[in-house]
């Protein structure tokens, strides 16, 4: 697909501030879809405008999707403790306003559905085994249990005209005007930075696939300019064999970039999850595609990033952690308890 009609949903969030500007520098029309959720958790300069569909997943209707070629679907509650602690909005925002979202694409005809999924589907796998999109499904969080079942409901809609793909991206880490804190990498670097000190809770043996979000900007849009045959219907894990990491492992590569001591604690870890993945179908499908970071260069962007902005303990924990950015908006009734916006939304072009 070239010169593509695109709407990217979620495009104000941490990965879509990334993704929007991306398509169109090569040279696809885009769209955005975003409630605010975030509004205000930028570190750094804003991120670049693109015309905006201002409405809260839920509220999407049919009459807005008319006349787009593709959707990229990023919109998600997409944080495994914010999953736990509102379950309901979960399954609301993640599952059934996902599935509305792609059953209205396909009866107004937008024919490719590229839906943001995650490795965490995967849940618990044996110490050291690696798994591919061919591998059992074991969510161990509502957050991961929704992808699953948006998976099932996209699989059950493909047709000739309507063409889904699942991309399960590892855990994301890096850069964006829209920074996130609550991610692995992110966290050891900003710990480090704040505190001195690298710390990890637990023993650091899960396995975590890590992937810049630079580089899941790319694998969107390789796989939205692919042939149908090539995507339809497919799952992709994106991320590199290089990017599987221990958590201990991410430490050690936090403390190397800040010069900060490493504090493996041992704690009962309450996040069980422990993946290896195997990305070769991605390798395979895009052949010119690759993943160009490695999480010692994305430590050492982030390091730089911090110094360069200015980076305060309150911002961390606060601003651009997603369970506490969300905790404050609602204390501060600018969002209400459905965690739409209390402002009404308005579209504009």
């Amino acid at each position: 697909m070239s010169d593509v009609k695109v709407l990217v949903t979620g495009n104000l969030g941490y990965i879509g501030t990334v993704v929007a500007p991306l398509l169109r520098a090569a040279g696809h029309d885009v769209t955005g879809l975003d409630s605010g959720l975030f509004e205000g958790c930028d570190l750094g300069p804003p991120p670049e405008q693109v015309r905006m569909l201002d409405v809260d997943l839920r509220d999407v209707t049919a009459a807005q999707l008319a006349g787009f070629d593709a959707v990229v679907h990023l919109a998600a509650l997409s944080n495994d403790p914010l999953g736990n602690l509102a379950p309901d909005h979960t399954w609301q925002i993640n599952h059934e306003a996902s599935v509305r979202l792609a059953r209205y694409c396909r009866d107004v005809g937008v024919r490719r559905f590229l839906y943001a999924s995650s490795c965490s589907v995967y849940g618990v796998t044996d110490d050291g085994a690696t798994v591919d999109e061919e591998a059992p499904m074991r969510p161990t969080t509502p957050y991961a249990a929704s992808k699953v079942r948006v998976e099932d409901d996209l699989h059950d809609l493909a047709d000739h005209d309507f063409s889904p793909v699942y991309l399960r991206n590892a855990t994301v880490y890096g850069v964006s005007p829209r920074l996130r804190a609550d991610v692995v990498l992110n966290n050891l670097v900003g710990t480090a930075f704040l505190e001195g000190e690298v710390r990890v809770l637990s023993d650091g043996s899960p396995w975590r696939p890590l992937v810049h979000v630079r580089d899941v900007a790319a694998a969107f849009l390789a796989a939205l300019e692919s042939e149908r045959d090539a995507v339809h219907d497919r799952a992709f894990n994106v991320g590199s064999d290089e990017g599987n990491y221990r958590v201990k492992e991410l430490a050690a590569v936090a403390g190397e970039t800040t010069g900060a001591p490493v504090a493996i604690l041992g704690a009962p870890d309450p996040d069980a999850r422990s993946y290896r993945v195997s990305f070769a179908r991605l390798g395979e499908t895009f052949p010119r595609f690759r993943c160009t970071w490695t999480a010692k260069a994305g430590a050492q962007e982030l390091l730089d990033a911090y110094r360069r902005y200015g980076l305060t303990r309150e911002q961390f924990e606060r601003r651009f952690t997603r369970l506490a950015r969300i905790g404050d908006r609602l204390g501060d009734g600018s969002l209400r308890d459905d965690l739409r916006p209390a402002r009404p939304a308005a579209a504009s072009f």
